[in-house]
């Protein structure tokens, strides 16, 4: 379990915007959430289970929406094709890919700190 606080820490974000976030997440069936001092919340399934299509499902809301029926279902085919193409990377690889570019980044600041003092 991970708390709301430890994740906003962690991203340099308001605990706040974090807990609105865990309540689209959970509302979607993405992470289980247990009140309390051993609290926080955890994902329901596995990240490599978990398509970037359906986070994206569970935040978007209706920012996307037409009133005009010419347009409305392009713009819900246009979504469902955008969510079905983002479900093609899952959490996990993007984990791997961030976890692999942080690694990289460390290992590069750490290159230049040394060269910094022996030269």
């Amino acid at each position: 379990m991970q708390t709301s606080a430890e994740i906003a820490k962690q991203l340099a974000e308001s605990a706040v915007m974090v807990r609105r976030c865990f309540l689209q997440l959970h509302k979607r069936g993405l992470i289980e959430q247990r009140k309390g001092p051993n609290g926080g919340a955890k994902l329901k399934l596995p990240a490599k289970q978990i398509g970037l299509g359906e986070i994206y499902a569970a935040s978007e809301g209706e920012w996307l929406a037409a009133d005009v029926p010419a347009i409305a279902g392009l713009l819900r085919r246009a979504s469902a094709d955008g969510v079905q193409a983002m479900n093609e990377t899952t959490l996990a690889q993007v984990l791997k890919r961030i976890r692999k570019n942080t690694t990289n980044a460390k290992a590069a600041d750490g290159a230049g700190v040394n060269k910094k003092t022996t030269a």
